[in-house]
């Protein structure tokens, strides 16, 4: 399975902040936003890595990121020249998805819960399909909408409705197998003038092959596509890292416990960083300090 981090858009609901600089580019606590949505992907142990953004960002996700030796993994980045829907992904990445099956994840969007491994392993194994998750959400209006039955199975799709059919959002987290390249290429724009996700996702549904998984209570899924989002995603990093005295959605140290990087690699990076307290956290891991368990619930 190959991976897919959309991180392009104007990012105005930002503004001033993203006049300069890419969204995904900014901190969220104490690391750019896009090593969250990277962490998921790493996760679900995909390795191979398409990164798609505006002309102007591309070079810097380049700069940040590098070819992806660092995290044992390998990245390549691609040019979106203007954002006309997240389904478009798959139309511009199809040379890089090759015959795998792709997650694709957006570069705003950060999980955090027990069990979340389980949940990405479980979608990226599944053979045939596709699988969205949900979570409840107090303004459904403003979401792509999932009903379900009492069994899980899912009933209807829309893309914010006036008359919600339920609370649950389907957030930015998309498990597709290789068909998905063929069907995002026979969409049509929608009236907003986009390719619409959740257009994509109906096919699936209308062919029995598209399942659901429901995040519980407990779990958190933060969109930090405004001010007030963006500052509580850092605020919650804060008090999680602080409260169990580690660091969450470390790459790197991902990397390690994937088994993808030695341990000599993990220090090379933690002293390129070695006056912050990210890489002192390199350093802990690098001696043993923390179980690898612990991170796989990031």
């Amino acid at each position: 399975m190959k991976g897919i981090i959309l991180a392009g858009g104007a990012g105005t609901r930002l503004y001033p902040m993203t006049r300069s600089v890419s969204k995904q580019l900014l901190p969220v606590y104490d690391k750019p936003m896009i090593y969250y949505p990277l962490s998921t992907l790493m996760l679900a142990k995909i390795r191979e890595v398409l990164i798609i953004s505006t002309p102007e960002d591309i070079g810097k996700y380049e700069l940040l990121l590098g070819d992806g030796s660092a995290f044992g993994m390998e990245f390549s980045y691609c040019v979106q020249e203007r954002p006309d829907g997240l389904a478009k992904a798959f139309v511009l990445g199809a040379d890089f998805i090759g015959d795998d099956s792709v997650c694709l994840v957006l570069g705003d969007n950060i999980f955090y819960g027990s069990g979340f491994t389980a949940m990405l392993q479980r979608a990226a194994h599944k053979k045939r399909g596709a699988t969205i998750f949900g979570h409840y959400v107090n303004d459904p209006w403003r979401f792509g909408i999932a009903e379900f039955d009492s069994e899980g199975k899912i009933l209807s799709l829309e893309e914010k409705p006036q008359n919600p059919k339920s609370n649950y959002a389907v957030v930015g987290l998309y498990f597709y197998d290789n068909e998905v390249v063929n069907y995002a290429k026979e969409l049509k724009p929608s009236k907003r003038g986009e390719y619409e996700i959740t257009d994509l996702n109906r096919i699936y549904l209308e062919k029995g092959l598209l399942d659901l998984e429901v995040f519980g209570r407990g779990f958190a899924w933060l969109d930090t596509g405004t001010t007030e989002s963006l500052n509580a995603a850092g605020e919650f990093v804060k008090v999680i890292e602080k409260t169990i005295g580690i660091k969450i959605s470390v790459p790197e140290e991902i990397a390690y416990n994937n088994g993808w990087i030695s341990k000599e690699e993990l220090l090379k990076t933690a002293a390129l960083y070695d006056k912050t307290s990210y890489g002192d956290h390199l350093k802990r891991v690098a001696m043993g300090e923390y179980f690898s368990k612990i991170q796989e619930e990031r």
